[in-house]
């Protein structure tokens, strides 16, 4: 076997490729777009760049098959948060292989050793983590948009080389189709909150789209900053790019922020799932593809919606206020019957509120993955993300106390 660093056109090609072959024949799985594969790995279209530095790789046998791919990086921000310098790595691809995907661990392991990591995350994003984050376990059915699906034979590669479980990620679905969307009990508290003094609601607009990148940025950051080691402060540019992207297939109905006397507290993002589209596409969005996608659109093959990312002031958090927002979604249900499933996507097991919200609302949990650590320093001890949550928060506590 022998793994070759992805630099040619030829190269990039089968990296893209290669999961095409691999999957031929799974109903489930739904090729990515290639071209946003690509933006991953391009300076030009992916922040991280600015903050690290990334690499990919296929793996051939000795007849010059793909047999295999990968790609590593370091993402400098988040590795300072770790407890030790950490890299990650993703975009695993294999055979049924035991000895192939440890020689792709092995490579990912050494570059990353290299630079002076002293731990790798896999698999994950070079970027944000509602997109390529997580080995899946459990759940093995169509994966929502931007969701990992992969072989259940990872699972036991991953182990055998001695990744053990950093966190565990969770996607709920609720069915959106019955009457009753969410609990009586539930509504009602809803009901009652939204009503409270000074509370107002908001979907969406394309015409506010700069205030409301500005809320969503206020919100999120307060948030997460407080709740997260390796936060990364959400860039407004960022974000003005998503939405722009999105516009052909965002429902501005599915976008809720909460105001307190005109204070942003809270939002709830959830896009249609375009995976029930791009399924069709075998990852090529060329111009017939885009032909195809108002046609799918417009007789609403987005039948599923992904609950992307939510937020809750720090101040407002405990005020219930996020059922008020489920709330105003019950509504857009009612009127939009064609939405007949809700992806809530992903909430860790270090945030058992958030978890505790989704299963109120009569959400069940529907898949699980894994985002799993390997201790390139063994000497060093491994801690699971919720661990070093508390002891974080407990030394941080202790500071303020002396």
């Amino acid at each position: 076997m022998r793994v070759t660093e992805v630099t040619t056109e030829e190269q990039r090609k089968e990296f893209t490729d290669f999961p095409r072959r691999l999957y031929r024949g799974d109903p489930h799985w739904v090729c990515p777009i290639d071209a946003e594969v690509e933006a991953v790995f391009d300076p030009a279209r992916n922040a991280a760049f600015r903050r690290g530095e990334a690499i990919r790789w296929i793996l051939s046998d000795d007849e010059g098959r793909t047999i295999g791919r990968v790609a590593a990086f370091i993402d400098e921000e988040r590795s300072k948060a770790n407890r030790q310098p950490t890299g990650g790595f993703g975009f695993f691809e294999v055979i049924e292989s035991r000895e192939a995907a440890f020689m792709l661990f092995d490579t990912a392991r050494q570059w990353l050793a290299g630079r002076g990591m002293k731990a790798m995350d896999g698999p994950i994003n070079f970027g944000e983590n509602d997109n390529y984050w997580g080995l899946l376990i459990d759940g093995f059915t169509q994966p929502g948009f931007g969701m990992p699906y992969n072989k259940k034979y990872y699972r036991q590669y991953f182990e055998d080389y001695g990744f053990r479980t950093y966190f565990e990620q969770y996607s709920y679905h609720k069915d959106v189709a019955s009457v009753e969307v969410f609990p009586e009990r539930f509504m009602k508290i809803a009901e009652w909150i939204s009503k409270r003094p000074g509370y107002t609601f908001r979907h969406f607009e394309y015409g506010q789209k700069d205030k409301i990148i500005a809320d969503m940025v206020e919100i999120y950051n307060a948030t997460w900053s407080v709740f997260k080691e390796d936060f990364t402060p959400l860039d407004p540019a960022r974000l003005n790019n998503t939405l722009i992207q999105a516009k052909a297939f965002l429902d501005p109905d599915l976008i809720w922020f909460a105001y307190h006397n005109d204070r942003p507290v809270a939002f709830f993002v959830i896009f249609p799932d375009l995976n029930q589209i791009i399924k069709h596409f075998n990852g090529r969005l060329n111009l017939w593809n885009k032909i195809r996608f108002v046609w799918y659109k417009l007789t609403h093959e987005m039948t599923r919606a992904r609950a992307l990312v939510a937020g809750v002031h720090p101040s407002y958090q405990n005020s219930g206020i996020e059922s008020a927002i489920f709330l105003e979604l019950f509504r857009v249900f009612r009127r939009k019957r064609f939405y007949r499933e809700l992806e809530l996507s992903w909430v860790g097991d270090f945030n058992p509120k958030m978890i505790s919200m989704y299963e109120a609302i009569g959400a069940h949990k529907a898949k699980t993955h894994l985002t799993m650590r390997y201790m390139i320093d063994d000497t060093l001890p491994f801690k699971m993300y919720k661990v070093e949550m508390e002891e974080n928060r407990a030394e941080r506590q202790a500071n303020l106390n002396s």
